[in-house]
């Protein structure tokens, strides 16, 4: 899961690399909102769990963390869909404010389904534990 995690991020980081390139090239700064989440929500925090899955994961259910997995990236597409046409002038706020707050809710789920994996019993590592310690578990 976490080399998933890793390609998603590194997907992110190019589009918002991209569009931050795009923005400076035509002195138009109005996706500014958009260039910030797809940055945050889909680079940083899709790397931030595939680091959590690495490294202190040790056996999550294959189902929770799939289902963790796609309802991260599903909600962080729904957001950033809905804020590249909410500030790119294609949508109104009140139009988008429906899939801009599913899309919200859904990384908030996501988030609050990885710590539940990382709190669960029997499923995070003990501190200072190597993922290739077995012997410790």
């Amino acid at each position: 899961m976490s080399r998933r995690f890793l390609v998603w991020a590194l997907c992110y980081a190019a589009i918002g690399m991209g569009l931050g390139i795009y923005m400076a090239a035509s002195h138009n700064h109005g996706q500014l909102v958009t260039h910030a989440h797809v940055l945050l929500v889909g680079f940083v925090l899709s790397l931030v769990y595939g680091i959590i899955h690495r490294l202190w994961l040790e056996a999550p259910r294959r189902a929770l963390a799939l289902t963790q997995f796609v309802l991260h990236q599903v909600a962080a597409i729904v957001l950033l869909a809905g804020l590249f046409l909410l500030y790119g002038g294609k949508a109104s706020e009140q139009t988008l404010g429906p899939l801009l707050g599913i899309g919200s809710i859904g990384v908030l789920l996501g988030m609050l389904l990885m710590l539940y994996m990382v709190v669960r019993p029997g499923t995070a590592l003990a501190v200072g534990q190597s993922p290739t310690d077995k012997a410790a578990i």
